[in-house]
């Protein structure tokens, strides 16, 4: 294996990782943002708000997303035993 075809699978590999968290992340993301003013407009300051329901989000978001990172990963495995037979 070349130190080309390494970069590649590397990069093959991190641009797999970032599809497969994305949907997770950005609903992190707008769920604490929505908690966040929520929290500013009612004055409510409580740390542990934020927890559970960007949790149970996260968790629905990964049940419904689970099918497309089975193929993402599908795709990346069937990548490296072609570049494994390859050689």
């Amino acid at each position: 294996m070349t130190p080309a075809d390494s970069i590649d699978f590397a990069r093959s590999s991190i641009l797999v990782l970032l599809e497969i968290i994305t949907p997770a992340m950005l609903t992190a993301l707008i769920v604490g943002l929505a908690i966040g003013l929520l929290q500013a407009l009612t004055q409510i300051q409580e740390m542990t708000l934020v927890f559970v329901p960007k949790i149970v989000a996260i968790f629905i978001v990964l049940l419904i997303s689970l099918p497309f990172a089975g193929a993402a990963m599908n795709g990346l495995m069937v990548d490296i035993a072609h570049r494994i037979s390859a050689y």
